[in-house]
């Protein structure tokens, strides 16, 4: 005879997924979302949708998104329990891209996945993201966190973000008027942001325990981990005042691949070797990773974040705009014909 029972409940916490915990992270997050509030919310976090209205003083507003990770650069801030400033990585990669269009960012969302949800690792993340969105004037309108077990090693996420921005229609920048002539103008970096993080994994690696101190004035794992600069509240100020022609935000690729996007066809931008300084930080990784010049600018920002290409009769004004607006300006080079078999970007 047979004996047949009825199996033990199983709830989704036996599977591994914590609503309570999701629910107690939305509630960490809602303050800090609020604080990111601007004109043209009308509904945020806790909806199926976020709503927003594009500004009533565009007359022919075009929309502008960009999207974007941040990288091995997460691998750091696991190993090393440094979580509080990749948010605000997230939001530069995205809201910085939007920018270089000439757009003004409006409102960004979140995607945050887990295996099993840590409540402080995630707030402290959130918080991370909702600063960069303070900080560029963009709404955290919603986003999503998703935890999955098994999908993830312990003690790991992953991020992306989406952010929409805002351009009239006359001022989208295209880069189409940049002629030679031009001046290139380079705004610093605040470090290698959120690019060539596989790079920098292998040189700590390399390096071993003979890893310096401190770099640049912060410990070495702060000048390691220091969040991609925000330049969007800085850049539409000089947007404003002055007839910029082309931005380009020094991303993966770094110089090399990234100023090309904006120039018309036959225009090469030839930059000057030696115009901005390289910081210890980015000298230890060349040195380390004993790489040439042409790599550590096809590889790292190796000091330029954003580049700015402006009339000559111009650029002086606008560099002193942005020096005021809390930029590190170099001018870096000049735009020229470019000949048959040159390159798009010359460093000499």
């Amino acid at each position: 005879m047979t004996t047949s029972h009825t199996p033990s409940p199983l709830s989704y916490k036996d599977a591994g997924v914590d609503i309570d915990a999701g629910d107690a992270l939305v509630e960490r997050i809602k303050p800090l979302a609020r604080k990111t509030m601007r004109e043209g919310v009308l509904a945020g976090i806790g909806g199926f949708g976020a709503l927003f209205e594009v500004p009533k003083r565009y007359r022919e507003p075009v929309l502008v998104s960009g999207t974007d990770g941040v990288g091995t650069k997460l691998k750091l801030a696991f190993e090393w329990s440094m979580h509080d400033t990749v948010g605000i990585d997230l939001v530069a990669m995205s809201v910085n891209d939007v920018l270089v269009q000439g757009a003004e960012p409006l409102f960004f969302l979140d995607y945050f996945a887990c295996g099993k949800l840590n409540v402080d690792t995630a707030a402290a993340v959130v918080g991370g993201i909702a600063l960069g969105c303070e900080l560029s004037g963009c709404a955290l309108i919603g986003g999503e966190t998703a935890e999955m077990p098994g999908m993830y090693p312990a003690g790991e996420y992953d991020l992306a973000g989406f952010a929409v921005g805002v351009v009239e229609k006359s001022k989208i920048l295209t880069g189409q008027d940049v002629k030679p002539g031009d001046v290139v103008l380079g705004l610093g970096s605040s470090g290698v942001h959120s690019n060539g993080f596989s790079l920098v994994r292998k040189c700590i690696e390399r390096a071993g325990d003979s890893l310096p101190a401190t770099l640049d004035g912060h410990t070495f794992r702060q000048a390691v981990m220091a969040p991609t600069r925000l330049y969007v509240k800085s850049v539409l100020a000089a947007l404003a005042a002055h007839p910029i022609k082309a931005l380009a935000h020094i991303t993966g690729g770094g110089l090399l691949e990234n100023i090309p996007r904006v120039l018309p066809e036959g225009l090469a931008a030839h930059l000057v070797k030696g115009s901005w300084p390289q910081s210890e930080l980015f000298a230890w990784l060349q040195r380390t990773a004993a790489i040439d010049d042409l790599e550590m600018n096809r590889t790292f920002n190796n000091g330029i974040g954003m580049v700015v290409v402006i009339g000559a009769e111009q650029a002086e004004a606008c560099a002193d705009h942005l020096r005021a607006a809390g930029e590190q300006v170099h001018v870096i080079g000049v735009i020229a014909a470019r000949g048959e078999h040159s390159a798009a970007v010359v460093v000499r």
